[in-house]
């Protein structure tokens, strides 16, 4: 215990002089919020009240912007082409979409799917939700926003289900999370940054590269360790990485029983620190955090997956009150979500007790590489949105959202059937052992 103290206190007095570095504070320089009042076709102006401000401010239209694309009385974020002048409009999108009862519907139902997902592997849910909020029409930096104010109610009721059955460890995730918020803060930096320099296409256009990049790698090498598992019934072993740095004797060594691993605390840093650069730049860090604790701590892919949910509740509640303070989060899709993820968290935590290690694993590797199509088919559309290629014609655009929206669909479905179909087969086994265990005992006492 003496030793867990030492570090969380070591990595807490950091995090204070981080977070004076990289506090969340208001939007970017180049980012202006606030509602449209009135527009000036002939003089190609538009004025603006600024949030926090009374005055209005008047702003140009830019080369790209046209009267009718300014729309009043709804909270934007403006991007400024400060290379055309001062108080140029680069871009303008709508923060907070309008709700219609298809969309209300639509969020429900991705929330009970990112919920199952995130209760079956501890992550999931996030790299499911963040791109179906963006094609539902919430911009970049809001969807990350919202998506991590309801994770973290969401985790903390998955947590609590997973830590019921034994399968959470809670010191594993709490020396995890305080290094998380770390990564955190450094995550809503980068996110401000992008904003600042290239607006909401650039923050779509970074969104969607890291989650390519990063889902197509770490799913092929999940997907690839799952096929290993597969092929026997032999329990899962740790990586030979894990049992290399395992062997690393490096004070303070820290022993996690649940995990049944024995290690140094500073290893864990690094996968903490990526989980919550990567929560907060992209919403997700679970598909870092497991993988993590799975290939480099050497936990199994029940802990593993357990234990994210204990960070993820930690780190979620931090993000959530920067993000808050920028006045990002819309609270409606943030509570459609969460209605709908927790009934499905609490499923996928059940379903974790009737399936094997290797299940957990095929699971998020499908689903990684199902949704990096989905969010590749989307890259073309911000490349030209911020003039890095040839505009696309609008066949091609109509066509590569098609595939991105399809392409999300089945990766919601091949989640949904793998992990009901596994929990079906597993509760038929569990009840068929129990009632051979019954007649076998009933043969006896006779």
């Amino acid at each position: 215990m003496k030793k867990l103290l030492f570090v969380l206190l070591t990595v807490l007095a950091l995090t204070s002089l981080v977070c004076t570095a990289y506090a969340g504070g208001p939007p970017p320089k180049n980012v202006l919020k606030g509602v449209f009042v009135q527009v000036d076709a002939k003089a190609g102006t538009a004025s603006i009240k600024l949030d926090g401000h009374e005055d209005l401010k008047v702003l140009s239209l830019g080369e790209a912007i046209k009267a009718e694309d300014v729309t009043l009385d709804k909270k934007v974020l403006v991007s400024l082409d400060t290379h055309a002048g001062p108080n140029v409009i680069k871009d303008i999108s709508i923060m907070f979409m309008d709700m219609t009862v298809t969309k209300i519907c639509a969020f429900l139902v991705i929330g009970l799917i990112g919920g199952l997902l995130s209760g079956f592997i501890g992550s999931g849910g996030a790299f499911v939700l963040t791109p179906a909020m963006m094609s539902l029409g919430a911009p970049g930096a809001v969807a990350v926003a919202s998506n991590m104010c309801h994770k973290f109610p969401k985790a903390m009721v998955g947590a609590y289900k997973r830590w019921k059955y034994g399968q959470a460890d809670l010191k594993l995730g709490l020396v995890m999370a305080v290094t998380a918020i770390i990564g955190v803060q450094i995550g809503i930096k980068i996110q401000k940054f992008i904003l600042d320099h290239w607006g909401n296409a650039g923050s779509n256009l970074y969104v969607s590269v890291v989650f390519v990049c990063v889902l197509l790698f770490v799913g092929a090498y999940v997907l690839m360790d799952a096929m290993k598992g597969s092929k026997g019934n032999a329990e899962a072993k740790p990586s030979k990485l894990a049992i290399s740095l395992q062997k690393i004797n490096l004070w303070p060594m820290m022993e996690f029983k649940v995990a049944q691993v024995r290690i140094s605390a500073w290893i864990t840093i690094p996968v903490g620190l990526l989980t919550g650069m990567l929560a907060a730049t992209i919403a997700v860090g679970g598909f870092i955090g497991v993988p993590g604790m799975i290939y480099v701590v050497g936990a199994s892919a029940l802990v593993s997956s357990a234990t994210e949910l204990v960070v993820a509740f930690i780190m979620g509640a931090w993000g959530s009150i920067q993000w808050g303070i920028s006045g990002l989060i819309d609270i409606r899709m943030t509570l459609l979500i969460l209605a709908g993820s927790l009934i499905g968290v609490q499923l996928g935590a059940l379903g974790t007790t009737y399936v094997k290690d290797y299940m957990i694993k095929l699971v998020m590797s499908a689903v990684m590489l199902i949704v990096a199509v989905s969010r590749g088919a989307k890259i073309p559309g911000y490349l030209a949105d911020l003039n890095l290629i040839p505009q696309l014609k609008e066949s091609m655009v109509f066509g590569l959202d098609q595939i991105s929206f399809w392409a999300l669909m089945a990766a919601l479905a091949v989640a949904g059937i793998i992990i009901s179909v596994a929990m079906i087969k597993g509760m038929l086994q569990a009840n068929a052992e129990k009632q051979a265990q019954v007649v076998g005992e009933a043969v006896n006492h006779s």
